[in-house]
């Protein structure tokens, strides 16, 4: 399985998008905080209310180093599921990254820790901690389900949730349209005249 995981790191998310024609893919709105971040691990899942981040605080007591947190916060834009500290406990005990669908707060702390957090966007207003919610169960975020232990890979083009069941397969299938992708690129991009042919291969079907 970390086999798997390392493979995917050198891996672009958009041929393991391809792989699984588009179907697991999160929201184009939850993107990375600084572009050079690159994420590959396990799902540790959280439900929680909106506005509420008490059962963040669980997961990330409860989650392994390595894993990812990924957050069902209902999508909500108005109250931040974590702030520059609460990111910097999820760091310091070796969480990989955290992937919310919903916002965060403190983005300027946050970019300095160099922590990758995927997120709808950023917003001022703190969650409370009534402590509505649950971890390690299926949830949706971004409009997927994500089950845990689910693989996460994401960059700068988005995020994408890799079935478990599923997970070889994908893999495979990411590498071959890797590799057919360079190979395209050095057979078409070498001249104008191959560039030409290829559009008006294409052009002509």
């Amino acid at each position: 399985m970390n086999d798997i995981i390392e493979k995917l790191r050198e891996t672009p998310t958009t041929c393991v998008s391809d792989a699984m024609q588009g179907l697991n893919n999160l929201h184009p709105d939850i993107k990375p905080l600084k572009e050079e971040y690159k994420i590959v691990g396990r799902a540790f899942t959280v439900k929680t209310a909106a506005g509420d981040n008490f059962y963040v605080l669980k997961a990330i007591r409860e989650a392994k180093p390595g894993d990812i947190l990924v957050i069902d916060a209902k999508g909500d834009t108005y109250r931040a599921i974590a702030g520059d500290f609460v990111v910097g406990m999820a760091q310091t005990l070796g969480i990989q990254g955290i992937v919310v669908d919903g916002v965060i707060r403190d983005v300027m702390g946050i970019k300095n820790l160099n922590f990758p957090v995927f997120c709808k966007g950023t917003t001022v207003a703190a969650s409370n901690k009534v402590g509505i919610g649950e971890t390690n169960v299926p949830i949706s975020c971004g409009g997927v389900t994500v089950h845990p232990n689910d693989i996460i890979i994401g960059d700068v083009d988005g995020v994408v949730v890799i079935p478990q069941t599923i997970e070889q397969d994908v893999l495979n299938k990411a590498v071959k349209k890797m590799k057919k992708d360079q190979e395209r690129e050095e057979s078409v991009l070498k001249s104008r005249e191959s560039v030409i042919q290829y559009l008006d291969n294409i052009l002509s079907k």
